[in-house]
């Protein structure tokens, strides 16, 4: 992690800045490129509400679908719906992989704009296909663009992570969450790390 972003969570935030020191160092954000976009909204999809040892196998069959494991917009639509499903993901995701690779293909998803676009245009262009939703495109932001100022109020490990760290009886409001992360910007990104860092420590 930049030494900017320890300092600005040092004086912003100390609470918070005292669990990043137990947790050790977090690497810096690191975006992808537009090739790879398609892939990584693919594996979010497949991923979606299983474990990671579950989703990791389904994944896999999923990749091994393709030749070569090319997980690309033209090639998910060579293949049937059953094909799809017989890899071990649902009907309905078998759908939203389908709506993806035809927004790419129709042009209603141009990845390659991405970059000149603020997060919450990117969400905004992503939720127009059925089967992503916001939680989803927050984490493309973090972690597939390498956006550092997103914050996710649907991630549940995040909202446990608040309440550890804030030591909170019960489950905080929106607008609490709102208020605590907003001394965070414009690392809002490094600070849901921390969070997710905080919730594996015992």
């Amino acid at each position: 992690m930049k030494k900017e972003v320890e300092k600005h969570f040092q004086t912003n935030d100390p609470l918070l800045f005292a669990w990043l020191e137990k947790i050790g160092p977090i690497d810096d954000l690191q975006g992808d490129v537009p090739s790879n976009y398609f892939f990584r909204l693919c594996k979010e999809i497949v991923k979606q509400q299983l474990s990671d040892k579950a989703g990791h196998a389904i994944f896999t069959r999923f990749k091994n679908v393709f030749p070569k494991g090319a997980i690309r917009p033209e090639n998910v639509l060579a293949v049937s719906h059953q094909t799809l499903r017989d890899s071990g993901i649902s009907h309905a995701k078998a759908r939203y992989v389908r709506n993806l690779a035809e927004a790419v293909v129709g042009g209603d998803l141009d990845f390659k704009k991405f970059r000149k676009l603020d997060n919450e245009q990117v969400v905004e262009k992503l939720i127009q296909v059925k089967g992503i939703g916001r939680w989803t495109a927050e984490m493309f932001l973090m972690f597939t663009l390498g956006r550092e100022d997103v914050f996710s109020h649907g991630d549940l490990g995040l909202r446990k992570g608040i309440m550890k760290v804030y030591r909170l009886r019960k489950e905080p409001t929106k607008e609490r969450i709102e208020k605590i992360v907003s001394r965070w910007s414009p690392y809002k990104t490094y600070g849901c790390r921390i969070l997710w860092g905080a919730i594996s420590l015992k």
